[in-house]
């Protein structure tokens, strides 16, 4: 059995990931499928527009395999790059897909959940909404296009989702523009309903049973945000919450001393980049380079190992502080793949 399922409905198609033990954590089948379904349905005059959700399950989706790419990273890290290069493929699809796409994303949203809701048109957020980015915790970095969507985010907000890992709820999404509109979440089924009747009326049927979100909770520190991330360079972060003492900033500086150093300056400086970039094809070829490299590093096994596998909670960085952390090895981290092995979008 199939861990997505694709079909037609009426007149648009769905991708309903359907592995709800792994809160919908997608596999390189998983990606593989959604690009079959999206290559046949782009030619296909019956099916106006792509839906992406959920079936069972408390999530939309949790991430991908990290114990597999931990395992794999561990050894050659063959199946980690396949899995990336397949993975990224599906986010650059759905980024160029020419036809109406739209996310729903009802409940946890995080790592491989924001690669594939970020690139469509219109993206749903309800109260259910758990939207985070929490790579850093595990050695790893935002990928799935993070660089360019954080990077794109109102002032330092990006910098601060990419180190902490915090989450967002569904009123957050809304006011940063990582969501497209804000709907109850008992009212999804009658509008996946009626969008599969007149998904020409897609963008009116949404307003239509849109409804005023809370107060985003992210508003209220967005000066300290702005303020204290404002440096690309990490340490003068740390400096800058250290030096401000307030119970926020302490809170945030406790928070970034247990991420993977090695990590944030990665995602610090794949932000950076990626706010340069001039395709997404572009973002993504160099997120494969980095991935490729960072999966094989100790960090990130570490990081798996910790977390997820033996739950010590109790990683050993290496290297173990941010000064350790030198430009050459961030350099080679992000230097070019060889020829021959580089992402190469379908």
């Amino acid at each position: 059995m199939s861990d997505v399922l694709t079909l037609t409905d009426r007149r648009i198609g769905r991708l309903r990931l359907d592995r709800p033990q792994a809160i919908h954590a997608l596999t390189r089948d998983m990606c593989s499928a959604m690009i079959a379904a999206l290559l046949d349905w782009r030619e296909r005059p019956d099916v106006e527009a792509v839906m992406l959700d959920h079936a069972e399950g408390r999530g939309f989706c949790a991430g991908g395999d990290v114990v597999m790419l931990a395992r794999s990273g561990a050894g050659d890290g063959a199946e980690a790059r396949a899995f990336f290069h397949e993975e990224y493929r599906l986010n650059h699809l759905l980024f160029t897909y020419a036809k109406p796409t739209i996310a729903v994303m009802d409940g946890i949203t995080m790592g491989g959940g924001v690669g594939i809701s970020q690139p469509c048109r219109y993206r749903v957020a309800t109260e259910n909404t758990r939207f985070a980015m929490p790579e850093t915790t595990i050695g790893l970095f935002p990928d799935v296009g993070g660089g360019w969507y954080l990077a794109r985010l109102p002032g330092r907000v990006g910098q601060y989702l990419a180190l902490t890992g915090a989450r967002l709820d569904g009123a957050d999404c809304l006011a940063l523009g990582l969501a497209t509109h804000y709907v109850p979440a008992l009212a999804l089924d009658d509008l996946k309903a009626r969008i599969a009747a007149e998904p020409q009326r897609l963008g009116e049927l949404l307003a239509e049973a849109g409804a005023p979100p809370p107060q985003a909770k992210v508003a209220l520190h967005k000066e300290d945000i702005d303020r204290l991330f404002a440096a690309d360079d990490y340490e003068a972060i740390l400096a800058a919450l250290d030096a401000d003492g307030s119970p926020w900033a302490r809170e945030q500086r406790d928070l970034l001393a247990g991420k993977s150093p090695q990590a944030c300056k990665v995602s610090l400086r794949l932000l950076y980049d990626g706010g340069l970039m001039q395709s997404f094809a572009d973002e993504m070829r160099q997120e494969y380079a980095v991935a490729s490299r960072v999966v094989q590093r100790h960090d990130f096994v570490e990081g798996v190992r910790a977390l997820l596998v033996d739950k010590d909670n109790r990683p050993v960085w290496d290297p173990p502080t941010p000064e350790a952390v030198t430009q050459h090895l961030i350099d080679q981290i992000f230097a070019p793949m060889p020829d021959g092995e580089e992402w190469t979008p379908l």
